[in-house]
């Protein structure tokens, strides 16, 4: 039977994609997949796939040939190569004027502070002096590829400065300093917004983080006043208008100890601090965003419990290939309630190869349930109570 429903080209094969095949199967959405290899986290599930180079333009004309739009489970795809399918009739969704302040912290740095918006003090540098003219102590963050931790050095001295100034000449990309926020905690504000301007804002979460990656999500905030709340939404909204953001767009806050927040990363894409939507939320991120880049009607926001927890499946040097699905038994006898969503990706310590998502009226009891699934699938129950 012919397909009537556009085909979506998803740039990306990793867990982001993978878990928007579920939702695009309940639109009646085909997609289209350009995997970086065979066998890959959303290549297991999205037959239709091309194995390439992201980087490569040829291979992105390929994979978008016949789609009428493309977005993605990552930021890194060259910004030159989103204008040239823009102008070959793609529409890439989120666009690369909007894109490059999620590829660029240098970029939305310089345009935040022209919409106002708050953000740690922060300046491009490249030398000692110049970190030493900014103020040590600092964090140090390469302009461009960095995620989960890496590419971000926390320096407390010039010697300090050697690593990161070396990692950024290497890399061809410029070093950004900014100050050491004293914060309380780490928020998540999570919006999506279609071409036509509508737009929803889910509850503000608080997210907490281990080496640099998220680790646990609450949603909502706890004890979050609600003026700091509304706040948070409104600026996230605004920058997604601002910029013109197709999508999902995650903005990660700082809530520093006297009362303010923070902006510190964007991220234009479905986010690990917006998985707990899959199972305490009306409508899905995932969902969401596939309907954002088609210009459908959103979903609501809204939460369907009082609380709900997540928290991420990292890979461990203990944690064994079968030891994931061997935890299945264990995790959902204890906890009907609980939802389990792996990877299937190889394990590598520090690696994210699923999350739990556990939800209810009780906050302690939630994370009681999920910190001790995440614990027992990856086979460190000394842990799970932290």
């Amino acid at each position: 039977m012919p397909q009537s429903a556009p085909v979506l080209a998803v740039i990306g094969g990793g867990q982001l994609a993978r878990m928007m095949a579920q939702p695009a199967i309940a639109l009646g959405l085909p997609l289209r997949l350009l995997a970086e290899a065979e066998g890959v986290s959303a290549a297991q599930v999205v037959p239709d796939h091309v194995v390439g180079d992201y980087r490569d333009l040829a291979t992105l004309r390929r994979v978008t040939d016949g789609c009428p739009v493309v977005t993605f489970d990552h930021e890194h795809v060259p910004t030159e190569h989103l204008h040239a399918l823009e102008a070959a009739g793609v529409a890439v969704r989120p666009g690369p004027d909007a894109l490059v302040h999620a590829q660029d912290k240098a970029v939305m740095r310089t345009r935040l502070a022209e919409l106002g918006v708050p953000c740690p003090r922060n300046a491009v540098v490249a030398s000692p002096d110049e970190v030493e003219a900014f103020g040590l102590p600092c964090v140090l963050k390469t302009t461009r590829g960095g995620y989960d931790g890496k590419g971000v050095w926390f320096v407390r001295s010039l010697e300090d400065c050697a690593e990161p100034l070396r990692a950024a000449a290497e890399g061809g990309v410029g070093l950004l300093a900014e100050e050491l926020v004293d914060f309380r905690r780490e928020l998540s504000a999570l919006v999506v917004r279609s071409p036509s301007g509508q737009a929803a804002a889910y509850p503000v979460v608080a997210s907490t983080q281990r080496d640099g990656i998220c680790h646990e999500v609450v949603a909502p905030a706890p004890d979050l006043d609600p003026e700091l709340g509304g706040q948070a939404q409104e600026i996230a909204l605004r920058i997604a208008g601002e910029l013109g953001v197709t999508g999902v767009l995650a903005v990660e806050l700082f809530e520093t100890n006297d009362g303010r927040i923070l902006v510190n990363e964007l991220a234009m894409r479905p986010h690990n601090t917006g998985h707990w939507t899959q199972d305490g939320a009306v409508t899905s991120q995932f969902e969401n965003h596939l309907r954002a880049v088609m210009d459908l009607p959103l979903g609501s926001p809204a939460p369907r419990a009082r609380w709900t927890v997540m928290v991420n499946i990292l890979g461990s040097d203990d944690t064994e290939v079968g030891r994931l699905w061997d935890g299945f038994p264990h995790a959902l006898a204890r906890d009907p309630h609980l939802r389990v969503h792996l990877y299937g990706k190889d394990l590598r310590p520090g690696r994210k190869v699923g999350h739990v998502n556990a939800y209810g009226d009780d906050l302690e009891d939630c994370l009681e349930r999920a910190r001790h699934a995440a614990a027992w699938f990856r086979g460190d129950l000394g842990n799970e109570s932290e």
